[in-house]
């Protein structure tokens, strides 16, 4: 007989993440993400000054919310018929690749790292899971070395990234028509020595260790395979142009479905409600039109996320989908095996690579001296959208302004993508169908779920509750 195990909350993530499982003859044979905690930041825009946004949406997140701040000013710059100039466009780059940097080192030393690395026995370390720790005592001992020293280098990025921004979290750096911050030659010194270590412990420590990491644990590399439907907004604009898909980005637009590779449409984006908790009548699927009454009492409803799909298909997105559309030969030649749990690890170090790798090139592009951002005016009617990716993700913020004040805005969100319910076709979300088939040993003992979980960076939860199918808890306690 099936038993349901419950992971609730999972947290470290925008909003609260709770799983639930049927494991039978070892494996999982079906699984439900629910986002617990209602938020309505989208609700909290309207009536304002559209502006306000890009403050106002940067706190859907204190990890990553410069990728917030920089879709609303995307969306905002639409709005208004302007263009950072290149100034403007450098520097948001900059920031935004200070957070990935910072963002990516958090999630492999800090959150996921210790699924397969044994710290001693003390805080932050313990309590833990029991896991199947495999790697040589010297390699262990090694990472667990490289916590403390990732600590520094997340500091390290942050204090990049206030160079340009002001501060982190909720940097003020980037606006509507670009940036904030003149560059001049002590910036652009300071910000490159900052880097130059970043990259060092990148290439030297990071990268090796989830390679050390992915060779002890390569059946991993079988385990959390997903939808592998890929998507990216695409991100990081190299070039001026107001066609977002079609000009030139770091991080190129694309999907790659059922095995080919295929432009990105962004009409195709919409959102589906039937398993989360809103009305049914959101006046429309597309997010340029939807708006969400809250529901907490809708029967089979099961999330507070909704489920977007792209042409009705479900998706996944991250540094997985990007390297993938950008066929980064590292991480295409692992091939299947690169939709996976130990794949999604091993894209997202070699993105950090990748990133901080071209920021050493971008900053030394800036021009003292000339603009940094682009004059405008409020139009009194207007609609926005701003694309771009983030370190989980793509990004898309959807801005309808009427009478100089914001009338709808929505907010699709990586993880949203990621961790979604199902949809009106019950097809699962992509976590959902990453862990369908992942096998665990021990349901009292269940690592195996938030090592799945976890490769797709939303982070993990500390309290865990084990139950029969008759509702009866088994077992129940805290884990870091």
């Amino acid at each position: 007989m099936a038993q349901k195990v419950v992971v609730d909350p999972v947290t470290r993530i925008e909003g609260h993440l709770k799983i639930e499982v049927e494991i039978d003859g070892g494996k999982v044979v079906d699984a439900r993400t629910s986002g617990t905690m209602f938020r309505g930041m989208e609700l909290i825009m309207q009536g304002r000054d559209p502006r306000d946004s890009s403050q106002i949406m940067q706190r859907i997140c204190g990890v990553c919310p410069v990728v917030h701040g920089t879709a609303a000013s995307l969306a905002l710059d639409d709005a208004f018929g302007i263009e950072a100039p290149d100034n403007g466009r450098i520097i948001r780059n900059l920031i935004l690749g200070s957070n990935y940097i910072q963002s990516h080192i958090l999630h492999f030393f800090h959150l996921a790292a210790l699924d397969y690395v044994k710290g001693p026995d003390v805080p932050p370390f313990v309590p833990r899971y029991q896991a199947d720790y495999r790697l040589p005592d010297a390699v262990n001992k090694q990472a667990v070395d490289n916590y403390i020293k990732a600590l520094d280098m997340r500091r390290k990025a942050h204090e990049m990234l206030a160079i340009w921004g002001g501060k982190m979290p909720h940097q003020q750096g980037i606006v509507v028509g670009g940036a904030t911050e003149q560059p001049d030659t002590q910036k652009i010194v300071e910000f490159k020595w900052r880097l130059a270590e970043l990259i060092d412990f990148i290439d030297n420590v990071y990268v090796p260790t989830v390679k050390a990491v992915a060779e002890a644990y390569s059946d991993w590399f079988d385990i959390g395979r997903g939808c592998m439907n890929l998507l990216a907004y695409g991100g990081m604009p190299l070039e001026q142009g107001k066609d977002h898909v079609k000009k030139k980005k770091f991080f190129p637009s694309g999907t790659y479905i059922r095995g080919e590779y295929r432009p990105f449409d962004p009409s195709l984006v919409a959102e589906e409600v039937k398993y989360s908790w809103y009305k049914d009548d959101t006046g429309g699927k597309k997010p340029t039109e939807a708006v969400v009454t809250p529901d907490p009492k809708k029967e089979g409803a099961y999330s507070w996320l909704k489920a977007p799909r792209y042409n009705g298909i479900v998706m996944e997105v991250g540094p997985l989908a990007r390297m993938w559309i950008k066929k980064v030969k590292e991480v295409t030649d692992l091939g299947e095996k690169a939709f996976s749990v130990m794949g999604r690890h091993f894209a997202r170090a070699i993105e950090c690579s990748l990133v901080a790798h071209a920021m050493d090139e971008w900053v030394l592009q800036l021009q003292p001296g000339k603009p940094v951002a682009t004059p405008y005016e409020i139009p009194g009617e207007a609609y926005g959208m701003g694309l771009t990716e983030g370190p989980r993700g793509a990004l898309g913020h959807w801005h309808r302004i009427k009478h100089q004040r914001t009338a709808v805005y929505n907010a699709v969100v990586p993880t949203t993508w990621n961790a979604s319910p199902r949809d009106g076709l019950n097809q699962p979300g992509a976590m959902e169908q990453a862990l369908i088939g992942t096998p665990v040993a021990d349901p009292n003992n269940p690592v195996e779920l938030v090592r799945v979980v976890r490769s797709f960076d939303p982070c993990f939860g500390c309290a865990i509750h084990l139950m029969t199918p008759d509702k009866k808890t088994l077992a129940e306690f805290v884990i870091d």
